[in-house]
């Protein structure tokens, strides 16, 4: 088994002197928690010449075991290695001892004999720890770095705004991941590419597979994850796999997550707590080794406190989180999405890529796009469709911003201007001097786009500049 397959992604070290029960536990992991990135040691004196050659990440430690004592190397262990995680697993059950080993830095302690979940859970939280240990010291190092190890992965995603690059700085850190990621965005920001970036970097073996959970009902939802066994509902002749087992080792990426209905969100929330799911018509369950990566336009907290998002799902589906910024907060990347999708635009209608003039970006930056950048994908392939001379027109540009902005409902934002109660009312020339330079500065000084913005002709906008001087 490659690496790229095992869970997780670092190792776990087993260390007891008895055979038989590093083999029966070695079973349990694998057989109930899915967790196979496993090693094993009989002998205490090899624990620490492993931790040295091996990328381990947490230990379960016995006690009780000739040479060196478990308590000897769980302080040799915690001294030399202080990010690996330890769990006591003893055949002892005493208090004092257990006392003892937490506040040498021990994770946790269960005893031989402990209900074989608990014991499941407990290692699966330590996991996740260190898994989001890991993650914030790589993120840590990005961000101290400001670099990218794979900025190629990214390039479909076309943006030189910082916004932009600390997403994917944080992108590249969590995609090693296990855990569920959360994408979030106004719709046509990119977040479908973003988790195939993301989806590139885990070099997961499977598929990226994607389900966009808009319009699903529960049962098509069920049938779509999880698949059905023959003779499950009228019409189901033979067994179907379901998305989850498509994704196998790989990604699975459901879009509009907001969508989902309550029935369907307890389903989800059992495959993220045990890594399991139940195919319509099976009474036996089937692990999952799939990730899961989701995402939304919506407010998931604001749906959560109407009771439409189960609030242990939402925290679920966060371990980790990104959001995604729209165009209108990272207008830097304006002139490349321009070149881009006319370069695209001209390829797909057989034309020769045309010039601009200048003005133009400064009337797109203008524009709020509610659309983000399928809007303006949208825009140029409409405008490029028009094209007859050398230069695109800026009229077809402005006809189409004002056709957007006149179906746009305006939306006053009530604390967007705020008076100092305290102190006197500015004048309304004041006002008017205020708006007006704050026009200019938006329009890099352009007096046609400023007068556009404050919704008066281009003469009146200069008459009130001069009177200002």
């Amino acid at each position: 088994m490659s690496n790229a397959s095992l869970y997780p992604e670092f190792g776990i070290l087993l260390v007891d002197d008895e055979t038989s029960f590093l083999r029966s536990l070695s079973l349990t992991l694998r057989r109930s928690g899915n967790i196979t990135h496993l090693h094993q040691c009989s002998d205490s004196r090899e624990v620490m010449p492993l931790l040295a050659s091996q990328n381990i990440g947490l230990v379960l430690l016995d006690l009780t075991m000739p040479h060196i004592s478990g308590e000897q190397l769980l302080q040799q262990i915690t001294e030399s290695y202080p990010d690996i995680g330890v769990i006591i697993i003893s055949g002892l059950n005493q208090v004092e001892s257990a006392v003892s080993c937490l506040q040498q830095g021990a994770f946790d302690y269960f005893v031989k004999t402990s209900e074989e979940g608990r014991l499941i859970e407990g290692i699966k939280r330590a996991i996740r720890m260190q898994e989001l240990l890991r993650e914030n010291q790589a993120l840590g190092q990005r961000m101290l770095s400001n670099t990218l190890e794979h900025p190629e992965i990214f390039e479909p995603i076309i943006s030189r705004s910082k916004q932009m690059h600390g997403v994917f700085q944080y992108s590249e850190s969590i995609a090693p991941s296990s855990q569920p990621l959360l994408i979030c965005g106004e719709s046509g920001t990119g977040k479908e590419l973003l988790a195939k970036a993301v989806h590139q970097l885990s070099k997961r073996k499977g598929e990226l597979v994607t389900v966009n959970i808009a319009g699903l009902d529960d049962h098509i939802f069920a049938d779509t994850l999880f698949g059905h066994q023959r003779g499950a509902f009228t019409g189901a002749d033979k067994d179907r796999p379901g998305l989850i087992e498509q994704a196998s080792n790989g990604t699975l990426f459901l879009d509009e997550i907001g969508d989902l209905s309550p029935t369907s969100q307890i389903k989800l929330l059992r495959l993220l707590q045990e890594g399991e799911y139940y195919p319509l018509g099976s009474d036996r369950p089937k692990r999952s080794s799939a990730r899961i990566i989701a995402a939304t336009h919506q407010d998931l907290q604001h749906k959560q406190q109407d009771g439409d998002f189960r609030r242990d799902l939402y925290y679920r589906l966060c371990t980790h989180q990104v959001r995604i910024p729209p165009l209108r907060q990272r207008k830097e990347d304006l002139p490349l999405l321009l070149d881009h999708f006319l370069q695209l635009a001209a390829e797909d209608m057989h034309k020769t890529v045309p010039g601009y003039p200048p003005e133009l970006t400064q009337l797109l930056a203008t524009h709020s796009f509610p659309g983000n950048i399928r809007e303006l994908r949208a825009l140029v392939f409409d405008a490029l469709s028009r094209h007859r001379s050398h230069l695109l027109s800026l009229d077809v540009f402005r006809q189409a911003l004002n056709q957007v902005d006149e179906e746009t409902p305006l939306t006053q934002d009530s604390a967007a201007v705020q008076f100092n109660p305290d102190s006197s009312l500015p004048t309304l020339t004041e006002i008017n001097n205020l708006l007006v330079n704050e026009a200019m500065h938006r329009a890099d000084n352009n007096q046609s786009l400023a007068a556009r913005l404050l919704g008066i002709s281009q003469p009146a906008l200069s008459k009130r500049l001069k009177n200002m001087r």
